[in-house]
Parts: C-alpha cells; sequence; structure tokens
C-alpha cells in the first residue's frame, strides 16, 4: 500500500519540507510548528482556522518566495524541521526501552470520533478529544498503534445563538482535499475500497490515512461514485439523529475497519474498542476465523482473549441500544458468515432479565467479547461495578472485573505556548520528557510569582480580547443595535476574577444551579473591591431539546441587566477557543449530578495552564482534590434526592466564592502579585500535571492490559 503525493499550487525547493509538517498532526502540539505556519501569513493562518494544508494551497507564491530569502524565517524553519526529524529518529524511546521484545506486535484503537485538531473536524467532544490525545502520547511514547475511525462529510455543528438565545445548528461542509489526511492508495495507484453488506447490498469504504506523529490513524468514508446516492450520505454527520443510519455507521465502523486493516496487511495483537459503538468489529473478527475454518464458539474464545473494552457510560440511559431485529436486518450477511446463530449473537448483547426481549446493548455486547473492561476514573469503576453487577451475580461486588484507569490530557497539546515559553526559561525544554515525574514537577515551587502572574496576565488578556471579539461578531450578526455592539467591546473586566464553566450542555451537567439562589449570586458578582465574572460556553445536541433550553436560560441571564456584562455566554465552543479559554480564566468549575461524570478532563486542562478548579468531588477531581490545589464544591458523599443536592452543592459554591476564594484571589502583595493564590496555582500543577495526562493513561493501558495481549 502506499499513500498519495502531498500537491500544493507553489513550495520553493527551499522550503519544501512544508508539506511534510502540514501533512502531520504532529505540529499542532508543538508550539514552534505553530508559530512557523503564523509567520508565513498570520492573517490567513486565522482565516483557514489553523489548517496547515489550506495554508499551502491559498497562500501568495510570491510570499512563499519572499519567505525563501528571509535568513530570519529560514533559520526558525530550520530549526522547526530539525526537531521534526528528530522526533521520528530518537531510538530511546518509552516503549521500545520497556518492550522490546513486543516492537513487531501492533494495537488498534476505534473510536466513533477523534478529536486531533480544528483542521480536521470529525469530533464533537471529551470523548473525541480523549480518544485524540490517545493518539498522540501513543506517538511521543512510540507505541506500535494505529487508529481506526470513520470520516464526517460534515463537521460536527457550528453553534449559532440567536438575539434570543436559541441554538441554531449549521453544518459546514468538509472539503477532504483541504484537510490533512490522504488516500490510502493500492500498488496500482488507486485508492484503496474496502466494502461491507448491509442488508441485500454492498457499501464501499474508502480509506484515508491521518498521521499523528509516528501513529496512523485510518479514517473510512462512503461519499464517493461506487455508491449509491443514499449510501453516500451515510457518513455525513457524526451522531446522525435516525437510529438506523447510527446502527449502520457503527457497522461500518466495526466490520469496515477490521477489513480495512487487513486489506492493508495490518495484523492486530490487541483490539481496543473505545466505548461500545466499535463493537461490531467483534463479530467481523469471528467471521474472519471461521471462513479460515475455525468454529464460532472457539472464534469468540479467541477476540475475546485480545479485547479491551473502555466504558464511558456511568448511568444504564447512557448506553447504546437497538433492537435486535434491525442489527440482524442490517447485518445478517455478516452473521450468517460469522456461523453465530442470532439467538446466540443477541444473548451476548442482552439481560439475562431483560424488560425488552428485542434490546442489544451495545455495551453489555462488548463486556461478553472483551477480556479486559475499565473505567475511566476511580469512582466511575466503583459505579460501572455497580451498574454491571448483574452480568456476575456468583461474584461479590469488589470483585466485578472492571478495572478502572483514569482518563488524562495530552499535555504537549492543551499547554499554551505562553505557558510552554515560561516553563522553558525556568526549568529547560526537557521538562516535555518529564511529564510523569511527579519529584520533577516538585520544582514548580521556585517559579519567581511575578513571572507566572505576568504570564497569567497575558493569558487572561487574550481571552477578553478573543470574547470581546466573538460578542461584537455575533450582535453585529444578529443586527443587534449599535450600543448593544458598543456594549460588548467593553464586557470583561482586566481585575476581575474570571470563573470558566465550558462543556457539552446536558440536563446532568447542571450549567445552571448557579442560578438558583440569584440574589445571593448577584451580590456576589457586583462587590465593588473584588469583581467578578463567570464565562459560560457549550453545545447541546441538536434533538437535544432540554438542553438547548439551558443554553437559552443562560444567555437569557446574561442578557439580564442584573448580571449584564458579569454572565457571558460565548458560542461556538470547539478545540480553538477551549484552548484560549481554559487557559485565560482564574477558575474552572464544574458542577455535575454526582456520580453522573465518569471523569472529565477539562479542568486538567485548565489545572496545567494556571487555573485552579472549583468542582464537585466526581469524576477525576474526588481523585486529584487535596485540599491545596483548588476547592470542592459540596460533599465526597451520596444524596437522598436531587432537590437536596442541588441546594448544598449550590449553597456550597456561593459560601466558598465569598468566603474564601475571592478574599485570596484578590489579597496582593507590595507589588500587586496574588502570592497566596499563586501558591495554590502551583500547588494545582504540581499534584495534576505529572498525574493527570495522557502519557500516564496510555502507559498504565500498556502496563496493564496491552502488554497482555500482545505477542
Amino acid at each position: 500500500m502506499t499513500q498519495v503525493e502531498h500537491h500544493f499550487p507553489y513550495i520553493p525547493d527551499r522550503l519544501d519540507r512544508l508539506g511534510d509538517l502540514a501533512y502531520n498532526l504532529w505540529f499542532s502540539w508543538h508550539s514552534k510548528a505553530v508559530r512557523l505556519f503564523q509567520m508565513m501569513d498570520r492573517k490567513l493562518w486565522e482565516n483557514v482556522k489553523h489548517n496547515p494544508v489550506r495554508l499551502l494551497h491559498e497562500i501568495d507564491p510570491q510570499r512563499l518566495d519572499d519567505l525563501a530569502s528571509d535568513a530570519r524565517f529560514l533559520e526558525y524553519y530550520d530549526r522547526v524541521i530539525s526537531t521534526f526529524d528528530h522526533y521520528f529518529s530518537k531510538q530511546d524511546t518509552w516503549f521500545k526501552y520497556n518492550f522490546p521484545d513486543k516492537k513487531n506486535s501492533l494495537i488498534a484503537y476505534f473510536s466513533m470520533e477523534f478529536g486531533l485538531h480544528e483542521s480536521l473536524p470529525i469530533y464533537s467532544g471529551g470523548l473525541g478529544i480523549l480518544a485524540g490525545d490517545h493518539l498522540k502520547s501513543a506517538s511521543d511514547l512510540d507505541l506500535p498503534l494505529v487508529g481506526i475511525g470513520l470520516l464526517y462529510r460534515e463537521a460536527y455543528f457550528t453553534q449559532f445563538i440567536s438575539m434570543h438565545g436559541h441554538q441554531q445548528s449549521i453544518y459546514l461542509y468538509n472539503d477532504y482535499s483541504d484537510m490533512p489526511i490522504a488516500n490510502v492508495l493500492e500498488d496500482s495507484g488507486d485508492p484503496l475500497v474496502v466494502k461491507v453488506e448491509i442488508e441485500d447490498r454492498e457499501v464501499a469504504l474508502r480509506v484515508w490515512e491521518a498521521k499523528i506523529g509516528r501513529i496512523s490513524l485510518y479514517l473510512l468514508d462512503t461519499d464517493f461514485h461506487e455508491n449509491r446516492s443514499d449510501d453516500r450520505e451515510i457518513l455525513k454527520r457524526l451522531y446522525i439523529g435516525n437510529r438506523d443510519m447510527r446502527l449502520v455507521q457503527e457497522i461500518l465502523l466495526g466490520v469496515g475497519g477490521v477489513r480495512a486493516l487487513q486489506a492493508m496487511n495490518i495484523h492486530p495483537a490487541a483490539w481496543h474498542m473505545n466505548e461500545g459503538h466499535c463493537n461490531f468489529s467483534s463479530l467481523e473478527r469471528v467471521r474472519e476465523m471461521v471462513e479460515k475454518g475455525g468454529s464460532a464458539q472457539s472464534a469468540l474464545k479467541k477476540i475475546k482473549a485480545n479485547s479491551l473494552f473502555t466504558t464511558h457510560t456511568p448511568v444504564p440511559a447512557g448506553n447504546e441500544v437497538f433492537g435486535f431485529d434491525r442489527v440482524a436486518h442490517f447485518i445478517d450477511p455478516v452473521i450468517q458468515k460469522s456461523g453465530l446463530k442470532k439467538d446466540t449473537l443477541k444473548s451476548l448483547g442482552q439481560e439475562e432479565m431483560s424488560h425488552d426481549p428485542n434490546a442489544f446493548n451495545m455495551t453489555i455486547f462488548s463486556i461478553n467479547t472483551s477480556r479486559y473492561i475499565n473505567a475511566v476514573s476511580q469512582l466511575h469503576g466503583q459505579v460501572a461495578r455497580q451498574m454491571w453487577h448483574k452480568l456476575w451475580p456468583e461474584l461479590s461486588l469488589e470483585d466485578v472485573p472492571i478495572g478502572a484507569i483514569t482518563n488524562g490530557i495530552h499535555s504537549r497539546t492543551w499547554i499554551t505556548s505562553e505557558m510552554k515559553d515560561l516553563f522553558d526559561l525556568h526549568f529547560g525544554e526537557d521538562w516535555r520528557y518529564h511529564l510523569m515525574r511527579e519529584d520533577f514537577w516538585q520544582n514548580i515551587g521556585s517559579l519567581p510569582d511575578a513571572q507566572l502572574w505576568k504570564t497569567r496576565q497575558i493569558l487572561r488578556r487574550k481571552l477578553r480580547h478573543d470574547i470581546r471579539c466573538r460578542l461584537t461578531a455575533q450582535r453585529e450578526r444578529n443586527g443587534e443595535p449599535r450600543e448593544s455592539v458598543d456594549e460588548a467591546k467593553n464586557y470583561l473586566e482586566r481585575n476581575a476574577l474570571t470563573i470558566g464553566f465550558a462543556r457539552r450542555v446536558a440536563e446532568y451537567k447542571r450549567a445552571t444551579l448557579l442560578f438558583r439562589n440569584r440574589d445571593w449570586l448577584k451580590s456576589i458578582l457586583h462587590k465593588p473591591d473584588m469583581p467578578v465574572q463567570i464565562i459560560f460556553a457549550g453545545k447541546s445536541h441538536p434533538e437535544n431539546q432540554p438542553g438547548k433550553t439551558l443554553i437559552k436560560e443562560i444567555y437569557d441571564e446574561s442578557r439580564n441587566p442584573d448580571f449584564a456584562g458579569k454572565i457571558i455566554f460565548v458560542e461556538d465552543y470547539d478545540m480553538a477557543f477551549a484552548r484560549r479559554l481554559i487557559s485565560g480564566v482564574d477558575v474552572w468549575m464544574n458542577t455535575p449530578r454526582r456520580p453522573l461524570e465518569a471523569s472529565g478532563t477539562s479542568g486538567m486542562k485548565a489545572a496545567a495552564n494556571g487555573a485552579v478548579n472549583f468542582s464537585i468531588l466526581d469524576g477525576w477531581w474526588q481523585e486529584a482534590y487535596d485540599g491545596s490545589n483548588g476547592w470542592s464544591i459540596g460533599e465526597d458523599r451520596e444524596y437522598y434526592n436531587s432537590w437536596e443536592q442541588d441546594e448544598a452543592d449550590s449553597r456550597s459554591i456561593y459560601e466558598t466564592l465569598e468566603k474564601v476564594i475571592l478574599p485570596l484571589f484578590f489579597k496582593r502583595d507590595e507589588d500587586g502579585v496574588p502570592a497566596e493564590w499563586l501558591e495554590i496555582v502551583k500547588n494545582s500543577i504540581k499534584t495534576i500535571l505529572p498525574v493527570f495526562n495522557t502519557d500516564r493513561m496510555v502507559r498504565d493501558y500498556t502496563m496493564n492490559y496491552y502488554k497482555n495481549m500482545m505477542k
């Protein structure tokens, strides 16, 4: 198999490596590579939404010629290319050092979405961001791993908020020729195509490759001439509302993903399913083994021996369930060739005492076909064992075979360039290779308060500027009066404590908990000597009406004269704005209804940039909080009912803000630096950064699971 060459209108010979850089998402977690593209044409870089492939397609050829003779630019270019090449030539990597005997084994990592960078918009939120960060750390640690996903013709929706606070969903077309992906080609030069039997026909899938450092991510799409018109629409959108279409998407991911790997002569030793969307891969693997002469029962045992399933869902209602009659209808040709009886397959996805005899639960199917099952935080592990204890009634609760590996973030992606520069100045550039060393990060205490505060001020200023630009553009688009537009230009006080709250807007996340006692909130926000402002952002799935109602409620409060300029809702939360928001706020707040937050990772990103967490003791924060590195909301316990929990948690928010957080933030020394506040910032960085990162997470997956499944 080969990959198509990259073609650009014009690149001078002296800059010929720009194409290699643009087509490898390595650039996205190396600030100097990003700066290189910015230097080429800063305005165009913003207009193409930080997409280096589009940048090279659209940049003025004369500008490239000028850069090719610019000594300063060439020196910077050579440095970036040298770093890029060194990354791939490095031999003393973590995996090679620890597992020299397993370098020829391979791990396949399946996920419905991958959030890698805004230039590849095939993600919706946390699950995808985690999958993207998993691949990046796998690359940094040099794991022999490939990713398998789907390529959607439309990006997950762009969110616009109307003048009356209604979410409007606009789907933008993904032009694959402008994205950092390339066709995988047959030796003949034709695009590689695999086919999956759906109902009475075959659906063709093209295979694309995205390079994530050392890792390949293979993406499947249906939008090309070999398919009939309705099949070209199957992968139009991620998490499409039509249930049959969603089912077919998951069949294509699982069955098509396995066939694509086989067609490329890639034979994984370990298989990792990131949520239940992926697990039709197990059925296809059984079919393969049976067609080679084995029995279906023997094949089931073999595929289970090297399969790992990660569940992210702490409530039964959140697990994917299809009617088995629809599953059998769409995938019958594969079932027939697998040698499995339909009743046998059905039983693999059902509870014994199910109230719905037709229900096929993808989580149960994944559990029954996997050797290892893991949750994504320690508390989630407890919840998952309790939730699925019924599948092992003969075992005690603590013996239910569901482990837990707490999620993390890819630190190099989420630490801003300003914080990286600060770390470079004080710790040298090698700090990047000590991300898992807790002893190394004890040195954060030696960071001069004045310089840390200066960096934090820069990040706070950039956030204010970004939000003002977004709000004024939104109000101009909505045709609001000039005075309303001008008002937005002056929102956000320079000296105010800024709180951030941004995530998918779902009911259990309680985005409006803050408004439970509006008078108390108003008194907190309007203290003349301790100003406070709160930034909200987040999308709700277009078919989630309760979520959209919550967005409107927050928006309405932001336009209420009592809270105008103090409560801000920023539309279209995406990876680019997330980087700005998590680094520019002072406090990151999270208010899920405990214990419904499986893990969460946004607070980890905030902490790595000097924001401090103020959150419910749920998910990852229940593990991370130690009393010195942030604040808890509520107590580490269960409540009798939701009213009691909401009342207790809202009071905790108001009291902690009023009595602890605000006085501490506004306590300044003779130089205007909040020294005691910065002590908490440093405690947050040193306790969170070396633990809650995907280098540690992927290492744990390798030590606990991957190595046992690899040859």
